[in-house]
């Protein structure tokens, strides 16, 4: 942890991602950050030695989802999850509703990703809808 041009103190990114416990290794937080899967301020990061500052908003695509973090405080170690969510306030808005869909008739079954494989009645219908079959 270093000093910056003004009073706040600065950290590595990758660093402070691994201290939050975002990612759950630092080179995992190096590969993020090149990717171009974090911004901070809006601004797309590359270099995984970005400085961030209290204050700072992050906004991290990680795991399909993303996720917009406030740094509180820079890292000390990499501590337990309860330590680790004092570095940052989480303002993700919550997700929608996972309400069921209400689906025309003839349309195909709507599945979420990674939900399995569909049902012998929701292929059906899926054909239905695709092939025009009666």
């Amino acid at each position: 942890m270093g000093e910056g041009d003004g009073a706040l103190p600065v950290q590595r990114i990758d660093k402070w991602l691994w201290y939050a416990r975002i990612v759950k290794s630092r080179s995992l937080a190096q590969k993020l950050v090149a990717a171009g899967h974090v911004r901070v301020n809006r601004d797309k990061v590359t270099a995984p030695s970005k400085p961030v500052r209290t204050a700072d908003v992050l906004t991290v695509s990680v795991a399909r989802s993303v996720r917009i973090l406030k740094v509180l405080a820079p890292g000390e170690r990499r501590g337990p999850a309860p330590e680790a969510r004092l570095l940052y306030e989480d303002l993700t808005p919550p997700p929608p509703p996972r309400d069921a869909p209400v689906a025309e008739p003839g349309a195909p079954a709507h599945r979420e990703p990674g939900s399995g494989r569909p049902t012998k009645r929701e292929r059906r219908e899926t054909d239905r809808f695709r092939f025009g079959e009666g």
